[in-house]
């Protein structure tokens, strides 16, 4: 009971915006006052699987959590070309210049990272600090995706997406996609019978699944991107993760100047389900230090 009180919580506090920036329409949560910090979920997710940092940060910080493009209810251009990480990045830059943020803390998880780590490479004039969660340093991947035997193991399901595209995602009330978060998350209770109703209904938004498959497609390269880092850095690693292997923590001092690594053993690429507790003392502690 206490799980759907806190949940509920939620939805009777933020702010639920559509905005209008770089050609679309992202639908953004706000919440809590304080220093922005913007939140970027990965795939297959959507602003939801945020929800226990946004309970437990939003009485410390303004928190600003959108659905990226092409989830939820985000718009969903058409064309892979629309999905560029140049592109996502300034989704994001201009979603904080409409809201008149002119330097914010930025975090990310999954791909959400990924663009994180783009954004802070490019523009890390508007950055005050950078979060990590459990996504990987793009030059660093690039490498072991290509190398590396057991990561590529790993990776399998991004080969899949691009050889069979995102058809069988839908198969069996999403069950692909059901096994690969509610089933691999090392905190069984971490979902909620409500959580996954809110992740069904999050997946059967027309053209949601096709959005979040084409980061994977168009985004195969990294050679453009230098991979160096000037902003003060957190990686929160859960070194239980079967699809980003912990290998990719290795050499990111290389990029980094200014890094610190919190690893969480016992937990899964969902991380901040796994332990939201330890990810938001971490986030604050790195953000008020």
């Amino acid at each position: 009971m206490n799980i759907v009180i806190n949940i509920m919580e939620i939805f009777n506090e933020i702010e639920e915006k559509y905005i209008k920036i770089n050609g679309i329409t992202l639908h953004t949560i706000i919440t809590g006052s304080g220093e922005p910090l913007i939140l970027l979920h990965g795939f297959p997710d959507f602003w939801y699987g945020w929800k226990n940092i946004i309970l437990g940060l939003k009485d410390k910080f303004q928190l600003i959590v959108p659905d990226m493009r092409g989830y939820n209810l985000s718009d969903k251009p058409d064309g892979i070309e629309n999905y560029k990480l140049d592109i996502l990045i300034e989704d994001i830059k201009c979603l904080s210049e409409k809201l008149g943020v002119t330097e914010f803390n930025l975090a990310g998880h999954d791909w959400g990272g990924m663009v994180s780590w783009a954004l802070a490479e490019k523009y890390p004039e508007i950055l005050k600090k950078l979060i990590i969660l459990n996504a990987p340093h793009p030059k660093i991947f690039r490498e072991l995706i290509t190398k590396d035997n057991n990561q590529k193991k790993a990776s399998g399901y991004i080969v899949r997406f691009l050889k069979e595209g995102e058809n069988f995602l839908y198969e069996n009330n999403f069950q692909a996609l059901q096994l690969s978060v509610f089933g691999t998350v090392k905190n069984k209770k971490a979902f909620s019978e409500f959580d996954k109703e809110k992740y069904i209904e999050a997946w059967s938004q027309p053209g949601a699944l096709t959005g979040g498959v084409n980061y994977y497609r168009a985004n195969r390269s990294y050679e453009e991107w230098s991979g160096i880092i000037n902003v003060p850095t957190l990686v929160i690693f859960g070194m239980k993760d079967i699809f980003v292997l912990p290998k990719v923590l290795e050499g990111l001092e290389d990029f980094i100047k200014d890094l610190k690594i919190v690893r969480i053993e016992n937990a899964s690429h969902w991380v901040m389900h796994d332990d939201p507790e330890l990810v938001n003392s971490s986030i604050q502690s790195f953000l008020r230090g």
